[in-house]
């Protein structure tokens, strides 16, 4: 992963994930998840997990935390952590895995980052993830850049 800007404090990126998670709606599912990202300006924006009984309206909370950067003038982000699981919402001390962003949010990321640069978080906790770049996780990927 060089060339990837490892200066910035993974624990609260993580913190700023779970103290939202609270907030995620999965009634359905019951799989709950949250998503921070930090902005090359340095500013971090969370979401949600948004389900809906109509299922393909539902959101993803790593698109919700892309579209809140984005509708603040963001446009380019560096890292994003994710966390989530069954009943997360209510006792984030029970996430026992790491949660994968699905290919559309891995698709989303895509248009708004360097997929060799941005910086993937998957957290159990503040102080147990594992990381790889969007590369890792969507090779070959389809970007703005194909379009010129």
């Amino acid at each position: 992963m060089e060339g990837i800007n490892h200066e910035f404090d993974r624990a609260s990126l993580i913190q700023s994930a779970i103290s939202v998670l609270k907030n995620s709606y999965a009634p359905y599912s019951r799989f709950n998840v949250a998503a921070s990202v930090l902005c090359s300006s340095g500013r971090i924006y969370t979401g949600v997990n948004v389900e809906n009984a109509s299922y393909p309206a539902g959101r993803c909370a790593e698109c919700n935390a892309i579209a809140n950067a984005v509708g603040n003038g963001e446009s380019k982000i560096e890292a994003i952590a994710v966390i989530g699981g069954k009943g997360a919402a209510s006792d984030p001390d029970s996430v026992t895995s790491y949660c994968s962003p699905c290919g559309v949010c891995r698709q989303v990321m895509r248009e708004f980052s360097d997929p060799n640069k941005l910086l993937i978080i998957m957290a159990k906790s503040p102080s147990n993830y594992k990381e790889v770049t969007l590369t890792d996780l969507l090779p070959s990927g389809f970007g703005p850049d194909k379009l010129q």
